[in-house]
């Protein structure tokens, strides 16, 4: 179980950013082993928490607290891929982040959570607490979908206003000269709200019968992504994001997969060799460890995350999973240098 991983067509927004401070992305790059060649190939995957370190890393590299609202700057609809294209054809503002969302899949995937568009809110979903390591991604998101909006329409879509959900940083003021619009923190949701009207807009690309095409097209590659999914996956996609919860019961996962509880057991035994618990436990302790490795999370915040009780209970638990302490552990993979 992972957080997630996302399409290496997000890092050229932040490469563009780098360059446009002057500085050569290049050396920052090469340390998390981004290639040309890796940027380069259609379907290339970085994962979630090595994306955010990468931001973390570029925002001592640049000293710029800011980046990824810089990255929305330079973020492009092609960056998004074929989705991106087919949503660039579509009639207007709104059918086009309908499309965005309904294929998100293809260029980002988050085991905790996923964006939505609720006509005028365009959301966008972060694991929380938020650090250093995570307010770039929620700048970064929301910047990239404010850009992509305005270019689509010549410039002509105005948002109302933008909601985010950490209290507001150092860098507050930065926000409402970039958005053009007030911006309230603290807020449930990382969210940008559109005038209505705006969605209404045509394109300045719109095509008909390309949206369509293309369209098709994106149904293909994301049948293609979900069809060989085995069960294990599929019940993992039902409890990720109620992980820091309740988890769903048996009963309520095998109601979702629309298969008798007793069938759900008996499959995930004779296809996964486990049980519905054993993969509970499974996908926090597999989390924990990414959470400590690749993050500067406290204990008691990944304890939150993965829905324990009291933080002692995690480090028991944790303790069982591996034989060391979290902390001991977080120690070791600092001292080894262990990169993923």
């Amino acid at each position: 179980m992972k957080l997630g991983d996302l399409s290496v067509g997000y890092l050229l927004s932040l490469r563009e950013a780098i360059l446009r401070m002057g500085l050569d992305p290049a050396p920052l790059f090469g340390r998390f082993r981004i290639t040309d060649a890796l940027l380069a190939q259609p379907h290339a995957r970085i994962s979630i928490p090595r994306f955010m370190r990468l931001g973390n890393a570029a925002i001592r590299y640049t000293r710029e607290p800011a980046i990824g609202l810089l990255m929305g700057q330079c973020s492009r609809i092609s960056h998004l891929g074929l989705s991106g294209m087919a949503a660039q054809c579509a009639p207007n503002l709104g059918a086009a982040f309908s499309t965005m969302i309904e294929f998100e899949l293809l260029g980002s995937q988050n085991y905790r959570g996923h964006s939505s568009f609720e006509p005028p809110a365009l959301r966008f979903y972060s694991i929380s607490p938020y650090n250093m390591f995570n307010l770039f991604v929620v700048d970064s998101a929301l910047a990239a979908r404010a850009q992509v909006g305005r270019d689509l329409t010549g410039g002509k879509a105005q948002l109302r206003e933008v909601h985010i959900e950490f209290p507001a940083p150092p860098y507050a003021a930065r926000y409402e000269p970039f958005f053009g619009c007030p911006v309230h923190f603290e807020q449930p949701h990382n969210q940008l709200v559109w005038e209505p009207r705006s969605l209404d807009l045509p394109l300045a690309q719109s095509a008909a019968p390309t949206h369509a095409h293309l369209r098709e097209l994106c149904a293909q590659r994301l049948n293609e992504l979900t069809r060989h999914r085995g069960l294990r996956e599929r019940v993992e996609t039902l409890i990720a994001p109620q992980l820091d919860s309740q988890p769903p019961s048996l009963a309520q996962a095998a109601y979702e997969l629309g298969l008798p509880a007793w069938t759900l057991r008996r499959r995930l035994h004779q296809e996964a060799g486990t049980s519905y618990q054993q993969i509970i436990d499974e996908m926090r302790r597999n989390l924990a460890i990414t959470y400590i490795r690749d993050t500067e999370m406290a204990l008691g915040e990944i304890a939150f995350l993965l829905g324990f009780s009291a933080p002692e209970a995690f480090q028991r638990a944790f303790k069982r999973w591996t034989g060391t302490a979290p902390g001991s552990y977080r120690k070791t993979v600092i001292a080894e240098g262990i990169k993923e």
